[in-house]
């Protein structure tokens, strides 16, 4: 047992949701200063200067001082190698939990809910995207959609991180149109990150036809309750 890596220590550290978003957004390899890794992962900076204190002392993380700043970033590259691996296999554990344990359900018909291009589409999307508009987590500014303040902390408190999305090759979210439906539902990196929160938690379901999914009663009420008015 003497020879057998602890991996215990690491694991502690990344079970916290918040380290994890502070790790995921370094991915990149770019060393960032805590406050503007606080707006990345939508906390305050004395909370993750507590966060990035552990993981550094940890040894996942190091530090640079500049002037009268600290900078941190990734201590190796076999560490973000590390973290994407541990993404991909929640993925795997996730989604082979979900076949084995979960009864068969039939296929929601298109019009109700699909996959459109990597997001969630059809009318539990557009329901979905109605009541973000209403409770003010995203909003129309001169033809751009944004998400504000509200929304923020709200997607955050799901594990979605929307300014760690912006720094992503994409746009970070969008009114997605379809001429199917008569209103848009969320795109972009956000939307798809909705999608993949709801296959995590097994409240949809991919089927073998494309573009067609499978919703639990637990995730319909749930998908149903997001920004919904108390």
């Amino acid at each position: 047992m003497e020879h057998v890596p602890c991996i215990s220590q690491i694991a502690a550290l990344l079970a916290d949701p918040k380290r994890s978003a502070i790790m995921w957004a370094l991915m990149d390899g770019t060393s960032r200063a805590a406050d503007e890794l606080a707006l990345m992962v939508g906390l305050s900076t004395a909370s993750v200067g507590a966060h990035v204190a552990r993981l550094a002392s940890g040894g996942l993380l190091r530090q640079e001082v500049r002037g009268r700043k600290r900078f941190f970033r990734l201590a190796a590259p076999e560490v973000g190698v590390a973290v994407q691996a541990l993404v991909s296999a929640s993925m795997v554990s996730a989604e082979l939990i979900n076949r084995s344990l979960a009864p068969p359900l039939p296929p929601l018909p298109l019009r109700r809910a699909r996959v459109c291009s990597d997001h969630l589409g059809g009318e539990m999307a557009t329901g979905l995207y109605q009541r973000m508009l209403g409770a003010g987590w995203i909003e129309q500014s001169e033809q751009r959609l944004e998400v504000t303040s509200v929304g923020v902390s709200r997607f955050a408190e799901r594990g979605i991180f929307v300014p760690a999305l912006a720094h992503r090759r994409r746009e970070t979210v969008c009114a997605c149109a379809d001429c199917n439906e008569s209103s848009p539902h969320l795109g972009g990196a956000l939307g798809a990150g909705l999608l993949q929160l709801f296959l995590q938690l097994g409240w949809l379901r991919a089927t073998e036809e494309a573009s067609t999914l499978q919703v639990s009663s637990n995730g319909q009420r749930e998908i149903n309750r997001i920004a919904a008015a108390a």
